[in-house]
């Protein structure tokens, strides 16, 4: 790829949907709505008219006792969206105008 040739996606967003089993010492995204705030956040995107971004569900991202977790590539930026909200948030603050929202980042040391 040389650089003038345009990226197929600007933005690949993973939404962690992993599942884990009941009682798990470190919980699952699944079990705190991650599936839910996946699917609104593809929806609130085309609704919002951002056409060169994925939203995809992934499977374990090895953060699910923070979750739920998503990443954003290719800047690596990891949030914790709880609600609707946030993801409306993320995708004006972050997708729409490049900054961050610091308040549901995830640290790298956790």
């Amino acid at each position: 790829m040389t650089a003038e040739q345009p990226l197929y996606f600007r933005q690949h967003i993973f939404c962690c949907t992993n599942q884990r089993p009941p009682g798990h010492k470190r919980g699952c995204c699944a079990e705190k709505g991650a599936e839910d705030l996946r699917n609104y956040m593809k929806k609130r995107a085309k609704e919002m008219g951002i056409k060169d971004i994925r939203v995809n569900g992934a499977g374990c991202l090895d953060r699910c006792e923070l979750g739920p977790c998503i990443v954003v590539y290719p800047e690596g930026v990891w949030y914790s969206p709880k609600n609707e909200a946030d993801i409306d948030e993320i995708l004006v603050k972050h997708v729409q105008q490049g900054g961050r929202v610091e308040r549901l980042m995830l640290p790298p040391s956790e």
